[in-house]
């Protein structure tokens, strides 16, 4: 048996940053910055091929926020700052509609083209907002980044204000809002300090989503974190309250385990470890390696017919979780956990030839399709990967 990556980890952070800066980062910045109208472009073919020129805008914050962090944390390369400058400017010049409210798709243009209900484009902007503040020291990227998540925030809890999904019939809510809602607030503080949002210090509002995380949707009854509950927080048995999604829930209990480590709170370190257990039971595919995309809670049969196909997105996640869990906690299950997706990612997502990775694959690891970018997978959760990674092995090397 080969020795387990997480023992050898200053090789780990090499292959993370080298993958990182050397693949990943590059193939963005040669296909998808948009060197005439500004921002970035995420539909791509394999080789980097655009195919769409259409423009997310929740990707204009996401990349934002990956160049600027490359600028204030790895090296202050010229090329990053700009890559961060394009799409914060894109963004502010075009992607707000004249309520402050943030568009969903622009043209290439920046011609709107889709407003949706929900508010995560205001959060990728909080967050790309914050770390080109602090590469830069621009005071209106500071207040920009204050007022986007207060605009995420009006919108997530304040009732009335967020158009309904459903009727109320059977009211319900999901774990969506609480989570993006303490990373954005995470990030704001390393960014900016624990600087006061609609009425309360980023950390105020982190310990707001923990508890609303841990009040409604952690049911050690059943071993699972619920990824939507009723009002009041009870199971709903029907599809959608029963649809479990394992990668939202191991991503989201990282971001617990990353709060308990800066806060030295081993409860809050031992919740998101919990929060792991159960969800790579759930969703780790025994039979051909991965992660599932769906599961059902009582184990019946999942509505979405994509429930079984296999996502670049939960694996990134899956990797930082267990690399969290085991630096946390040194028990060798979460390294083994880390050497199974880290072994079945690469193995069959990342592209040797044309660089980056695949977003979508069949159960058995065969290609769905050869896009390395659409309107939902840009340059945001494996560089995020790539990046946190290579400093989480860096710092087991130093212990």
């Amino acid at each position: 048996m080969k020795p387990l990556l997480l023992h050898a980890p200053q090789q780990l952070a090499e292959t993370y940053r080298s993958t990182l800066l050397n693949d990943v980062v590059p193939f963005w910045l040669r296909h998808g910055m948009d060197r005439e109208f500004g921002g970035v472009l995420t539909c791509l073919d394999r080789d980097g091929t655009v195919i769409d020129t259409d423009k997310s805008v929740w990707f204009q914050g996401r990349a934002g926020w990956v160049f600027a962090t490359l600028y204030n944390t790895v090296e202050k390369r010229p090329e990053w700052l700009e890559a961060a400058r394009s799409c914060r400017d894109f963004s502010r010049r075009h992607c707000f509609a004249p309520d402050g409210k943030m568009y969903f798709a622009v043209t290439r243009e920046g011609q709107p083209l889709r407003m949706r209900r929900y508010v995560f484009s205001e959060s990728f902007a909080a967050i790309a907002n914050a770390a080109y503040a602090r590469a830069t020291v621009e005071a209106q990227a500071a207040e920009d980044a204050v007022k986007a998540f207060a605009t995420y925030l009006r919108y997530s809890f304040t009732p009335g204000v967020m158009t309904p999904k459903f009727e109320p019939t059977r009211p319900q809510q999901g774990i969506g809002s609480h989570m993006i809602g303490l990373a954005t607030a995470q990030e704001i503080r390393a960014h900016l300090g624990d600087v006061k949002v609609s009425g309360r210090a980023c950390t105020e509002w982190i310990d707001f989503n923990l508890s609303a995380i841990e009040r409604d949707f952690v049911k050690p009854e059943h071993q699972v974190l619920m990824e939507t509950v009723g009002a009041r927080g009870e199971i709903l048995d029907h599809h959608d309250g029963r649809t479990l999604n394992p990668g939202h829930a191991i991503e989201c209990a990282w971001f617990i385990m990353h709060e308990g480590k800066l806060r030295d709170d081993a409860r809050l370190r031992r919740l998101g470890c919990q929060i792991l257990d159960w969800m790579w039971a759930r969703g780790w595919d025994e039979e051909y390696g991965g992660l599932f995309y769906f599961r059902d809670l009582r184990g019946l049969p999942v509505q979405e017919y994509w429930h079984d196909m296999k996502f670049w997105w939960p694996h990134n996640e899956a990797i930082i979780a267990t690399m969290l869990a085991y630096q946390i906690t040194r028990d060798a299950k979460y390294a083994h956990w880390h050497q199974q997706v880290h072994d079945w990612s690469f193995q069959h997502f990342a592209d040797p030839e044309f660089g980056e990775w695949y977003g979508y694959l069949h159960r058995d690891g065969r290609l769905s399709s050869r896009a390395k970018g659409t309107m939902y997978k840009g340059p945001f959760h494996l560089p995020r990967m790539l990046w946190y990674g290579a400093r989480l092995a860096a710092e087991l090397a130093a212990t």
